[in-house]
């Protein structure tokens, strides 16, 4: 009998494997990768019976549909969207029985931008650096689904969690962001720094796992001169040549030549702002 998948039906705009990332290679110009919203993909696992750090996909905005070759029980958490299970409707965060064969389909986001799939045993393409995440920026990793795909999927660890439903979290319009103070604040004028924290951005369109990039009042330097690459960490806040700020996620680079004016303490709520979401910024109180 042949090993247990799941067939890749429709991919989507931009479905990818994710687990919990590749931490500690930095060092080697390897950024983390993994789920942009952890919490959300741990949920998903736990749902199923899984250990949080299984693989499952990351679905962004036009959903995708998928067919096990063999019975299985799945869980989508994130955004707001509607979940078929052959020809009846399914929940959204709680575990779903999925008859092998039969087609899994997850609509497109009515609100919010990502959703995360786990199906029992997880998804198990080979890992790469101790991880089985897609880096959209480096490449390392399974490349992002295509039609026709056949995923691996592993045995079972656990029963499903007892659960009828879990609270779904809404995507609010506007997102309110604690920043500290980057490493480079210092190359930005004191209007750049007022700039940042009183007054509203936009989430660009241009924006994806790499990075939000941001639209609205540029940030004026007062240091002219080149900076040399120097490190990059999740939620840090550089500032190209335009004077936009770019908000780096998951699969940032390890390095960078723009100064980092701040760092946002948590880039989780960013993983569903749609481009046109409004973002503002406050001062850390750690």
């Amino acid at each position: 009998m042949s090993e247990p998948a799941i067939e890749v039906l429709r991919a989507g705009a931009l479905t990818t494997v994710q687990d919990l990332g590749r931490p500690s290679w930095a060092h080697l110009g390897v950024p983390r990768s993994g789920a942009l919203d952890p919490g959300a993909l741990r949920l998903a696992n736990r749902l199923v019976g899984n250990p949080e750090s299984a693989a499952g996909l990351e679905i962004t905005l036009t959903g995708c549909d998928l067919r096990p070759t063999r019975a299985t029980t799945v869980a989508v958490v994130g955004a707001e969207v509607d979940v078929r299970v052959g020809t009846r409707p399914g929940d959204t965060g709680r575990p779903l029985a999925v008859p092998g064969g039969t087609v899994l389909r997850i609509g497109p986001a009515r609100r919010g931008l990502r959703s995360w799939l786990a199906v029992a045993g997880g998804i198990t393409v080979t890992p790469v650096l101790g991880s089985r995440a897609t880096d959209t920026l480096s490449g390392l990793g399974p490349a992002p689904l295509r039609d026709g795909d056949l995923l691996p999927v592993g045995a079972p660890a656990g029963p499903p969690a007892p659960v009828d439903v879990t609270v779904p979290v809404v995507p609010p319009a506007e997102l309110h962001l604690a920043v500290r103070p980057g490493p480079r604040h210092d190359w930005f004028t004191p209007a750049a720094l007022d700039r940042l924290l009183g007054t509203a951005y936009e989430v660009s369109p241009l924006s994806n796992r790499v990075g939000a990039r941001l639209t609205g009042a540029p940030l004026p330097r007062a240091v002219a001169g080149e900076l040399p690459s120097e490190g990059i960490v999740l939620g840090a806040v550089q500032v190209p040549a335009d004077g936009q700020p770019l908000i780096f996620l998951a699969d940032h680079p390890t390095t960078g030549g723009y100064p980092v004016i701040a760092v946002v303490d948590d880039v989780t709520p960013l993983a569903q702002a749609r481009p046109g979401t409004t973002v503002t910024f406050h001062g850390s109180e750690r």
